[in-house]
């Protein structure tokens, strides 16, 4: 730890340079979904590849049924083997006359504060946090001739298309790729002074269900009151999924949770989260979850089950009295602990099904979904992490939940058995997927001195 300081002044020295890197690479316009980027996506990935090769990794574009995934090792320091992962490709940039400077022309801007931060497509999500950890092994190689650990570099193309390419890309290359822990930078801090660990992320799953009666719409007026109407029982039986204080009534549906260990719960608290802020900020004031657990909670460590949408009849301007044949709706779940997505799935049929009355059927389309992910917190690796990132921002770093989910995540622990890392320096407000994205210049240059005392404090 005592050759830490160098490697950091290195960085400080170097920053301005380490900028004008990233902006290379936010020039590209890595869009995935669109095959009309194909070739800016190869040029992102080819150029990251160049520039690992460069810093002393044996790095290569490997080609895949979609975008191209980088790969780059370096594995000749003694201790621990790390993977660290992110992505290059980004989201489409529409709508554009949304954006008060060119997506893909990146700048460093100063607010009137005197606060700074970089604007463009990708800064945030993922490219300018995947280059925090790159610039971090620049540092180390520059100054040392050699990094703390083993590490792996894996760059996808594909995270914000639906990554299709990765699974069996991993498979594939199992032996290659297996690490005794993964890196992801692809999270953010609690707030602009706390660093954070992300150590929970929900899994899920969707199904949509649509109850159907009669064989037609029928006139409301000669069918009225004798006629099953799907709308009713549909929102009828969505209804109890809920009782009056939150929580869910499907049958089995919290089996494999387990209650949130103190420690983490006293570290939530301590964290000050205000609910009357956070549900303010959208219109509302009172958390609408199990009445038993805390806003945060019922965000990071509770399970869900949400109406996302509902249709039937006639939804046009003006009226039609019809009773409609059939009524559907798409429902969202929210899984934590070791909650079964397909026992889940089954007993929400069934709990469909056996509140249907005569006449009436249900039938469902489910979507795929995986399960929760939880960090071994009590691994050493964790705590070490941690510290490095406490010591640079002064500030204790939190373990943290989060609300959505990171398939990748899911696919390192079914793959490579591997357990990950999760540490990112965004922010909520940096607009990832929408205009005028934007990355802190101070979570920037922070997050490389994080990753250069993680790497540190790992290797130790």
């Amino acid at each position: 730890m005592a050759d830490l300081a160098p490697v950091l002044s290195h960085l400080d020295s170097d920053a301005d340079q380490a900028v004008e890197r990233l902006f290379e690479l936010l020039r590209c316009q890595s869009i995935s979904t669109d095959p009309a980027y194909d070739a800016e996506c190869q040029k992102a990935a080819e150029w990251l590849a160049t520039d690992l090769n460069g810093i002393g990794f044996e790095a290569r574009v490997a080609e895949t049924p979609g975008q191209p995934i980088v790969v780059a090792h370096d594995l000749t320091a003694d201790g621990p083997h790390l993977m660290f992962y992110g992505h290059y490709d980004v989201q489409p940039v529409d709508p554009l006359n949304l954006w008060d400077s060119e997506p893909f022309d990146p700048a460093v801007r100063t607010r009137d504060d005197g606060s700074r931060y970089i604007s463009g497509r990708g800064s945030s999500d993922d490219k300018g946090q995947l280059m925090t950890f790159v610039e971090a092994c620049r540092a180390h190689k520059a100054v040392h001739g050699a990094l703390p650990c083993k590490v792996t570099i894996l760059l996808e193309g594909e995270e914000e298309s639906g990554g299709a390419s990765l699974p069996p890309f991993l498979d594939a290359n199992r032996d290659e790729l297996t690490a005794d822990i993964a890196l992801i930078c692809d999270t953010g801090m609690w707030d602009a002074r706390t660093p954070a660990i992300t150590t929970m992320l929900r899994g899920n799953f969707a199904e949509e269900v649509t109850v159907k009666a009669a064989s037609r719409d029928l006139h409301s007026g000669m069918y009225g009151s004798a006629a099953a109407n799907p709308i009713h029982i549909l929102t009828r039986i969505l209804a109890e999924i809920h009782d009056g204080r939150g929580k869910v009534t499907i049958p089995g549906f919290y089996d494999g949770i387990e209650p949130l260990p103190n420690a983490l719960k006293e570290q939530w608290e301590a964290l000050g989260f205000d609910h009357t802020e956070f549900l303010g900020d959208v219109g509302l004031s009172e958390p609408a979850g199990e009445t038993a657990y805390t806003a945060l909670e019922q965000i990071w460590s509770r399970p869900t089950a949400e109406v996302n949408g509902i249709w039937g009849g006639y939804t046009g301007a003006g009226f039609k009295t019809v009773i409609p044949a059939e009524a559907s709706a798409k429902i969202s779940f929210r899984l934590v602990g070791k909650q079964d997505p397909e026992t889940i799935r089954a007993a929400f049929r069934e709990f469909v099904t056996e509140r249907l009355p005569a006449d009436c059927k249900a039938e469902f389309v489910g979507r795929p979904g995986g399960v929760a992910s939880v960090m071994p917190v009590e691994d050493p690796a964790f705590e070490k992490a941690r510290g490095a990132l406490s010591d640079e921002w002064e500030t204790e770093a939190a373990f943290i939940g989060e609300g959505g989910s990171i398939p990748v995540v899911g696919l390192f622990k079914e793959i490579l058995d591997m357990d990950s890392l999760l540490i990112g320096f965004g922010l909520k407000d940096d607009c990832i997927h929408s205009p005028n994205e934007k990355y802190e210049l101070r979570s920037f240059t922070k997050g490389a001195r994080s990753w250069a005392r993680v790497l540190a404090a790992l290797g130790a």
